[in-house]
């Protein structure tokens, strides 16, 4: 199995600036901010940093907090853009603003791979406020978007109206991500491709309790028989868990062994537009057929 890094860098609307001492301070448009960031260690490039905006943690381990804003930040958020996808960015109660930048090289990399296949369909589990989905739809695919938030569906169709997406082949499915897959696996569906950001825990909209460690490999079992020897690529990230992205690649490895093509696991990280250096964001696993 591969090791590999895929890396973010700065594009118009996004870049981290800085980082350091344990946050780090990037900019969203023509908004600053600092936010937390256990993973920046070292000392930032700058002693003092300006922002429109920071997120103070709280005391517990589960991304509880506030933001401490300035009065220019719009309270309903902002739009961006990223190639054709446009989108609202908000200071979220969650400590991120919307959506995860981090995840612009996936986006292109998952853009390749179905750039020659014939009318390729896509599922994106997790699927939040749906700028994965977008750059997909905007590649040529027809997009099946899952999330268990109606809120984030919601927030989800608002960018795609925002994109000029609006009329796009997108099913929007307000579901369980576990019980959508396993229903599609009963209807002997298939996909060309499958990307998935499961939380390390949340609720179903009937309650359902998703707990990542636990729910995990059955999620990837059955994420397998949806794709088959013409399907193009599944991509798993994983982010504030303890785990090693060894772990998770070796139960992707396990579970596409029949599947000819490659598997890989790695770190996504973003490049600092100060130093150049690399900041860690998330693990991820990935199969691509070759």
């Amino acid at each position: 199995m591969n090791l590999v890094t895929l890396t973010g860098e700065p594009w118009a609307d996004y870049g981290l600036i800085d980082s350091g001492h344990g946050r780090k301070l990037e900019r969203y448009g023509r908004f600053r901010f600092i936010r937390p960031e256990p993973q920046a260690m070292w000392a930032p490039a700058a002693p003092d940093w300006q922002a429109d905006g920071e997120f103070i943690p709280g005391a517990d381990e589960d991304g509880g907090g506030r933001w401490q804003l300035s009065r220019d930040v719009p309270p309903e958020g902002w739009p961006l853009s990223w190639r054709e996808a446009r989108f609202t960015a908000s200071n979220t109660p969650f400590r991120h603003l919307g959506f995860f930048p981090d995840m612009a090289p996936v986006w292109d990399w998952m853009r390749g791979r179905i750039a020659d296949a014939p009318d390729p369909e896509c599922l994106n589990l997790f699927g939040y406020t749906g700028v994965g989905t977008l750059a997909l739809s905007a590649a040529g695919a027809r997009m099946v978007h899952v999330d268990a938030s109606k809120k984030s569906v919601e927030a989800a169709k608002g960018n795609a109206a925002l994109s000029g997406m609006a009329d796009r082949p997108i099913r929007w499915l307000v579901e369980d991500a576990g019980k959508f897959v396993a229903r599609e696996v009963r209807r002997e569906r298939r996909y060309d491709g499958i990307i998935l950001d499961p939380p390390k825990w949340g609720r179903g909209p009937n309650g359902e309790v998703w707990k990542l460690e636990e729910g995990l490999p059955g999620l990837i079992a059955d994420c397998r028989r949806l794709l088959d020897t013409e399907s193009r690529f599944l991509f798993l990230t994983v982010y504030a868990v303890r785990l090693s992205a060894l772990a998770i690649g070796e139960l992707v490895r396990q579970h596409f062994a029949d599947l000819p093509g490659t598997v890989e696991a790695g770190e996504l990280t973003v490049r600092e537009e100060a130093r150049g250096l690399l900041l860690p964001t998330a693990i991820f696993a990935r199969w691509r057929r070759d």
